[in-house]
Parts: C-alpha cells; structure tokens; sequence
C-alpha cells in the first residue's frame, strides 16, 4: 500500500466504516478554550493559521459550493480580519487555509466553511480540520478527522519524525475538553510537502 492510499485508506472509506461516533461540525468549538490550555498549561501559541482539508469532486455544483464557501469566508472577514486562500497539495487534497492572529476567529470561520459543504451536501469530502500552534519554534497540531468524529495531536520533526511523547502530553492535557480519538492507528501523520511547511502548505 503506497503512501497515498494509506491515507485514504485512513481518512477515507475504512475509517467511515470503523467510525465509533458521528462527526459533528460542533466539534470544532471545542478549540476554542483548547487553545487557551495549550498556551497556560503547555506552552504553545497559535500559529495564525488553521486549515481544512478536503476531497474535491469534479462537477459544477461542487465548484459552485466552494466558490459558497469563498463568498462566506470573504464575508465573514470583513468583520473579523480573517484571511484566506485556497490550496492543493501534492496528494491532490484541497484546503481552505485561514489567516488570523485570533484563533477564536479561526474557529468560526473553519465552521463556517465546514458547515457550508455539509448544508450543500458535501459533508463526506470533508477530510480534517487543522490547527496549528508553536513553541520556541516546535510546532504541534491538533487534527480534527471528520471521518472519525474526533480529535487527534501531531508534533512533526525533522526526517519525519514525531514527538511522540509531546503528542501524549497533548493527549493527557486536553483529555475532557476535546473528543479524542482513542485508536492512536488512526492518529495519521500530515506531513507538510516542503520542510519547515505547516500540513496545509
């Protein structure tokens, strides 16, 4: 199995079929008290950034609802700040990647998105929510998998390694504040393409 169907295979058809609850858009808020534990209690600061990855459908209308969630996004920045672009990686997944100093916008606005491909009835191509955080220059990222309704840490290293033990420190930390997924199988790594990237570049 290469690297591009062991992530379908995880984020995809086998992790819908083994899912233990349903996603649920609501879920997302819980990131934003998550964050204010991850800088009193561990340290680390958002990045600014967040992201949400998706599976793209080559049809008018699925063309139609993303150029929807544009218009949304773009709206809801007016009041708030927030930015974003548009992206697709070298797995050929898409992501709506969002811009803000003030992770309580990123929040919203990654709902809102999310929530707009659900409503025109796109929830299924809905990969994962990202959100980043650093400290003294060590990155870490919660990962929202909306096959499996839950939420998972990631701490890339160089070589593509992870820091494991950071990730269960995350784990133990934010356990009761946000729904975690607690098969680590399904704790999939989302390397950035190019070193020193987040995931989503």
């Amino acid at each position: 199995m290469g690297l591009f169907d062991t992530i379908r295979s995880v984020f995809g058809t086998n992790a819908a079929a083994d899912a233990t609850r349903d996603a649920d858009p609501e879920d997302l808020f819980g990131m934003s008290t998550a964050y204010m534990t991850m800088g009193a209690d561990l340290g680390f600061d958002s990045v600014g950034s967040a992201a949400l990855c998706f599976s793209g459908v080559d049809s008018t209308d699925f063309a139609d609802t993303v150029s929807d969630v544009e218009a949304i996004l773009r709206a809801g920045g007016e009041e708030t700040g927030t930015t974003f672009d548009l992206h697709e990686d070298s797995h050929g997944w898409e992501w709506v990647i969002l811009q803000d100093d003030n992770p309580e916008d990123l929040v919203t606005s990654i709902h809102f998105a999310a929530d707009e491909f659900i409503e025109r009835g796109y929830g299924s191509r809905l990969l994962a929510a990202v959100f980043g955080f650093e400290d003294a220059g060590e990155r870490a990222y919660w990962i929202y998998s909306f096959r499996r309704g839950a939420y998972y840490p990631f701490a890339p290293r160089s070589g593509n390694n992870r820091d494991q033990q950071l990730e269960f420190k995350l784990e133990s930390v934010l356990t009761g504040e946000l729904t975690i997924e607690d098969d680590e199988s399904y704790w999939y790594p989302m390397w950035p393409d190019a070193r020193g990237g987040h995931p989503w570049q």
